[in-house]
């Protein structure tokens, strides 16, 4: 087997051969009992789990009868025999989901569901690119929407560990070379967040969402769904330039989401939520013009003169009114003034050769990072970002 299938082989299911038979305990179940008792050792107080692929109580990890919490990795179909094969034990799900999204790429239609990699090996995609609708996923895992809705509704189980929250380096399934980091995480390797982030954010927080998706840039008359998360509200109307799409509500708690299938023409997408009948949140997206400047919103304008402080700065291709150039990849140029340096430089793209140690960086689907590092001298910090045909922008930022 290649070397770039090994996360593949990692989540194949084991051979019976090499499970615990009958009452007789093998060498990997004692080693799972002498494991458990040097953490007991450490810390009796807190219980002892383990991540398992194997979910049949042969499973050697089971058997050794050392686990005080049994824990899946995915196999969210047989949560429902947990009851019966482990009776009494209580239950997490240590590693769920594996969906596969690249944020800013939707891959239509959204009601299909895409299981990658296939198994013709070695498996490639020339877009090197996985939807960020909720419809794509490991083979061996499934969509967000399906296991959180398992999750929700097992009162048996104590909850879940998502397989990621952030994208990583390494492990670039379901792609090989060009792409060298992760698809699975809610939020990409520069820190942006991906749609699915949204969806957690509305079943798991008191803060209200309304997050609307995609952006509103394609060919005229193409067919394009819009998703919507939502909480707090009973239901969400969508306008297209003023003419209503529809009401869309959840129909029970098992649904996620809800969506509309439109033919694309260029203007405003308005979205407006509602409970008992009064709006109580409003989301617009307009059809972005030719890129025309620079937008940087720094996630903090003060810092400390320690050499250690980092503001991550926001850079955004907008047109002339705002809008983000969803499209946009423009190659960013960044200098800086006073007693400061650049700690680093993403977009967020799985298949990006560009160093992370630069002063410039392409927006990927409009967006970049740039990381700014204090010295250790108070100063006014000046960062400047230029791009071809684009307005540059300045920002300031004070370490003190």
């Amino acid at each position: 087997m290649a070397l770039e299938d090994v996360n593949i082989l990692l989540n194949d299911n084991r051979s019976k051969a090499a499970l615990t038979q009958g009452d007789k305990l093998n060498l990997n179940a004692k080693l799972t009992q002498v494991l458990a008792a040097i953490v007991r050792s450490y810390d009796p107080t807190r219980p002892i789990t383990a991540g398992c692929n194997e979910v049949s109580p042969e499973n050697n990890l089971f058997k050794s009868g050392a686990l005080d919490v049994i824990g899946f990795n995915y196999h969210q179909q047989k949560v429902k025999d947990v009851p019966q094969n482990f009776p009494g034990k209580p239950f997490i799900m240590t590693e769920t989901v594996s969906a596969l999204q690249t944020r800013g790429y939707y891959k239509m239609p959204s009601d299909s569901l895409f299981r990658l990699p296939t198994k013709k090996r070695p498996f490639t995609d020339p877009t090197f690119r996985c939807s960020s609708y909720d419809n794509s996923c490991a083979y061996w895992g499934s969509t967000h929407e399906q296991t959180l809705d398992v999750v929700k509704h097992t009162p048996y189980c104590a909850g879940q560990f998502i397989w990621t929250g952030f994208d990583y380096i390494g492990e670039p399934t379901p792609f090989n070379f060009p792409a060298r980091s992760s698809y699975f995480g809610l939020v990409d390797l520069a820190g942006f967040p991906k749609d699915s982030y949204y969806l957690y954010q509305s079943e798991w927080t008191n803060k209200p969402v309304l997050h609307v998706f995609p952006h509103w840039n394609w060919i005229e008359g193409q067919p394009i769904d819009m998703w919507c998360y939502y909480n707090k509200a009973d239901e969400v109307e969508l306008f297209l330039n003023g003419k209503s799409q529809g009401v869309r509500r959840k129909q029970n708690d098992h649904e996620y989401h809800v969506a509309w299938r439109l033919n694309f023409e260029p203007g405003e997408v308005r979205v407006v939520a509602r409970k008992n009948g009064n709006v109580t949140a409003e989301k617009i997206i307009r059809t972005a013009g030719a890129p025309h400047h620079i937008r940087l919103t720094p996630d903090r304008q003060l810092i400390k003169a320690n050499g250690r402080s980092l503001s991550f700065v926001t850079v955004e291709v907008v047109d002339k009114d705002g809008n983000l150039c969803p499209w946009a990849d423009n190659n960013i140029i960044f200098s800086l003034t006073g007693d400061a340096t650049i700690a680093g430089v993403d977009n967020g793209s799985p298949f990006s050769m560009e160093r992370f140690k630069a002063s410039e960086r392409h927006a990927f689907y409009g967006k970049c990072m740039v990381v700014i590092q204090s010295g250790k001298t108070p100063s006014d910090i000046q960062l400047t970002a230029k791009g071809v045909d684009l307005q540059p922008q300045t920002l300031r930022i004070t370490s003190k």
